[in-house]
């Protein structure tokens, strides 16, 4: 991508993972585009991870530790933004799990010369899919996804909701009213940039005129699953975001410093429930009915894993987090912060 290269930072909140954080940084020294300066954000337990970093020089690079009332994904993103120099044009986020091919951040970074308007730019990653290139007129089978000529297998959850006349036909990354969309795993390698509403935060960026008026929600706690869902549809109320499916990495979803299954599975509900309502505050009957019928559905597939998969004691414990969430939400719904 020829373009000039703007002043950028990039952002690493890290947590418990100093031999994966070395791995991604090692591939960042190998970018064709380098960033200004590099924050590591550590909320770990322990010195492994600054003692980690201590062995090895990486340009660019300020470490900071956070104290308990600074960690968790969010709060650590907010920390590392609020120290972001005033000279950056754009703010990087990257998941410490992740490993970057060499043009990374000169595809995502100089996604902004071709789409001005852009608050935001995601990245591609790789290791999902696989998929096949089938053309413009391919009919797809029950089993599989078709997306812009390309198709992949859909899992189970996929097929049963299609079967069942519970699944949306919204492009992958835009939310329908009832929620339960597709991902930005569902599009594909086309080499293409794609206007979205939503894209994962651990492979992102941001304008800094953004980030400096709109921070990540503190309602997420630790691990915060579906923060960046919350914070991009969010966005996607006031201006445009794209995904660049030539900005690649791929992400090994390292599970160290992950939470324990049964709070998983509460996250999974009712995180899920509070990201709904930030894109639509005041959903339809139909869409209310829709969501709840479809968080049962995906709970009790779950809980067929207590019979079919090899971790049965992690999908039992999951599966009871969803269900504990789900009752919350009669009581206790969550309340932005």
């Amino acid at each position: 991508m020829a373009t000039q290269k703007p002043v950028f930072s990039l952002i690493i909140c890290t947590y418990m993972r100093p031999i994966p954080l070395q791995t991604l940084l090692d591939s960042v020294q190998n970018q064709t585009w380098y960033p200004d300066e590099i924050l590591i954000i550590d909320g770990s337990l322990n010195l492994e991870t600054e003692k980690a970093l201590a062995t090895k020089q990486y340009p660019n690079l300020q470490y900071y530790r956070v104290e308990p009332a600074h960690r968790g994904l969010t709060k650590q993103r907010n920390f590392g933004i609020n120290r972001v120099m005033a000279a950056a044009e754009v703010v990087c986020f990257l998941d410490d799990d992740t490993v970057l091919e060499p043009d990374y951040f000169e595809q995502l970074v100089g996604t902004y010369a071709l789409f001005p308007d852009a608050m935001g730019v995601g990245g591609f990653i790789i290791n999902v899919g696989p998929w096949t290139e089938v053309g413009q007129k391919y009919t797809p089978k029950a089993n599989e996804y078709y997306y812009d000529g390309w198709k992949r297998s859909d899992s189970n959850r996929f097929v049963i909701r299609k079967k069942l006349g519970l699944m949306t036909t919204n492009s992958p990354c835009f939310m329908p009213p009832e929620s339960h969309g597709r991902s930005v795993a569902f599009l594909p390698p086309s080499g293409k940039i794609y206007e979205v509403q939503q894209f994962m935060g651990g492979v992102s960026s941001f304008k800094k005129t953004v980030l400096d008026e709109h921070k990540f929600s503190t309602y997420f706690e630790g691990y915060g699953l579906y923060e960046d869902a919350e914070y991009t549809l969010r966005l996607s109320n006031l201006g445009k975001l794209y995904l660049n499916t030539n900005a690649g990495l791929y992400h090994y979803h390292d599970s160290s410093g992950r939470p324990d299954f049964y709070h998983y599975g509460k996250m999974v509900i009712r995180n899920g429930w509070f990201v709904w309502r930030t894109k639509y505050p005041n959903p339809t009957l139909k869409a209310r009915l829709k969501w709840n019928t479809i968080a049962f559905l995906l709970t009790a597939i779950r809980f067929t894993n207590v019979l079919t998969a090899t971790d049965k004691r992690d999908a039992f414990r999951e599966t009871l987090g969803r269900i504990a969430g789900w009752w919350s939400l009669l009581y206790n719904q969550p309340k932005a912060s």
